[in-house]
Formats: structure tokens, C-alpha cells, sequence
């Protein structure tokens, strides 16, 4: 499997600066700021591009998983929040929340759950980030 990659590149002091990340394929470049990741300023942060890659990762887990179970899944739709907090003289993920909408049919509640949970475990994002708190709200949709 192919090593994957990103850049990023950082001008200035840390209040008044700025910066650019760009994903190593080209599909993504974005400005990130003090502002961006600490206050309410326009471009990205890093803690939302962990978010978007614990959802994207997390999903696939699962569908794979409910597919070797039986169950492809119609849709999944996942959303991950990344909670930073001050820590000392820096900062921290305390904890991440996964949020998963799924519609899938042939499954009861107690199956789903476990599959979720396994998922969840398994995905390799969520590996790597085990120093949070990785919780999960799994719920079955119509």
C-alpha cells in the first residue's frame, strides 16, 4: 500500500500568521490561521481534517463490515467531532465523537451495535488516534 501524504507550509508568527495544507493528490488545498483553528476565522484546522478523516475512514470500516456480515449498507452518513483543549502551556484531543446514520436492512439492533463497535475499533484512524476518547452513536435509519 502506498504511502500517503500532505504538506503544509506556515508564514509568519503563530497569532498573525498564516498558512496553506494541500493534500499530497492535488484533490484539496485550503488556507488555515490562528483564526481558523482557535477563533471563528475563515480556512480550515487540523483537528477538522482529523475529523474528516476519522468519518471517511470510519465509514468505509463499516460498510466493509457490515458487507462481510451479510448487510451492504445503502448509505452511511458519519460525522466526527474533534474536541481540542488547552493543556498546560499547549493543547490536546481529549476526545473524539463519532456520529453514524446508517441504512441497512436485515440487521436488529444488538447485531448493528456490535458490527458498529467492531468497526469502530478496526478502523485504522481510530487506531492511531487511541490517546482519545473515541465514542460512537450508531443508530439504524428507514
Amino acid at each position: 500500500m502506498p504511502a500517503r501524504s500532505a504538506t503544509a507550509v506556515w508564514n509568519g508568527d503563530i497569532m498573525s500568521g498564516n498558512g496553506t495544507m494541500k493534500l499530497g493528490t492535488g484533490a484539496w488545498e485550503g488556507p488555515y490561521s490562528f483564526k481558523s483553528r482557535f477563533e471563528d476565522g475563515k480556512g480550515t484546522n487540523p483537528e477538522e481534517l482529523i475529523a474528516a478523516a476519522h468519518a471517511g475512514c470510519f465509514s468505509m470500516a463499516l460498510s466493509g463490515a457490515l458487507t462481510k456480515a451479510g448487510h451492504p449498507p445503502e448509505k452511511i452518513e458519519t460525522s466526527a467531532d474533534v474536541v481540542l483543549v488547552k493543556d498546560g502551556e499547549g493543547f490536546k484531543i481529549p476526545s473524539i465523537k463519532l456520529k453514524t446514520a446508517v441504512k441497512v436492512a436485515g440487521l436488529d439492533e444488538a447485531q448493528f451495535q456490535a458490527i458498529a463497535k467492531a468497526a469502530k475499533e478496526n478502523c485504522p484512524v481510530s487506531k492511531v488516534l487511541a490517546a482519545a476518547e473515541i465514542t460512537l452513536d450508531a443508530k439504524l435509519v428507514n
